[in-house]
């Protein structure tokens, strides 16, 4: 199978990025493995802390972005990708940096929720995001309402967040977004969206009330499906 060579942005955090090639070789259509996609991945650690320069307490993580797609168009990329929501606040730097086709995850997360036909979207995303407005403009562009966690649950859902980057999918830990996600539904939201890539490394379908979309697996099947479509049909 021909396909268009996928340029990953990663790192952010690197175990979300694992995730997704995993999730992009697991939903290719391959008998073979001459069949699966090319990727090149730049899991790079060391991109400054999205949420904190959202909140004007650090570096600007777009410079390094910008020399990552860079790097990738280097290297033979074809079309990039970010399996990072909050990064997306700095995505202009990515566009900016090279002429290749970028698959936005906000946009594709969203289309991917509005298909259940919901009121209210219940958001689960770390600080940057939700400080960003990345969902809350992008579901309110397809007039449906976002609904965040209230602030002490927030900063529930980032200690969490920390935890899971370190390592820990503990029981625990899991009970815990799920009871998360479940007062999202409690307070009216009729679909829930994980807008976080850590967030599927532990929660899953079965542990919510409502439909839940994962925002990694919604970027995973736009990539493999605009990376094996004619040129033609995907630009």
């Amino acid at each position: 199978m021909s396909g268009r060579t996928v340029g990953v942005i990663g790192g952010m955090g690197p175990a979300a990025t694992v995730e997704f090639a995993a999730r992009v070789q697991a939903l290719t259509p391959a008998a073979r493995d001459q069949d699966h996609l090319r990727l090149i991945i730049d899991c790079n650690p060391e991109v400054p802390d999205r949420n904190a320069a959202v909140a004007g307490e650090g570096p600007s993580p777009g410079p390094i972005l910008a020399d990552m797609a860079r790097g990738l168009e280097r290297a033979g990329a074809q079309l990039l990708v970010m399996p990072c929501n909050a990064a997306h606040a700095f995505a202009d730097s990515v566009r900016a940096a090279t002429g290749l086709p970028f698959i936005d995850l906000i946009e594709t997360a969203c289309d991917a929720a509005l298909s259940a036909g919901p009121r209210t979207v219940g958001v689960l995303a770390a600080d940057g995001c939700l400080n960003a407005g990345l969902y809350q403009r992008a579901l309110a562009a397809r007039r449906v309402e976002a609904v965040v966690c209230r602030p002490e649950r927030q900063a529930a859902f980032m200690q969490l967040l920390y935890r899971i980057k370190a390592g820990d999918r503990s029981g625990a830990v899991r009970r815990q977004m799920r009871d998360l996600a479940n007062d999202l539904v409690d307070r009216g939201a009729s679909v829930l969206l994980g807008g976080c890539t850590e967030v599927p490394l532990v929660l899953t379908a079965d542990d919510v009330e409502a439909p839940l979309i994962d925002s990694l697996e919604a970027l995973a099947r736009k990539t493999v499906a605009v990376a094996t479509a004619p040129v033609e049909a995907s630009e």
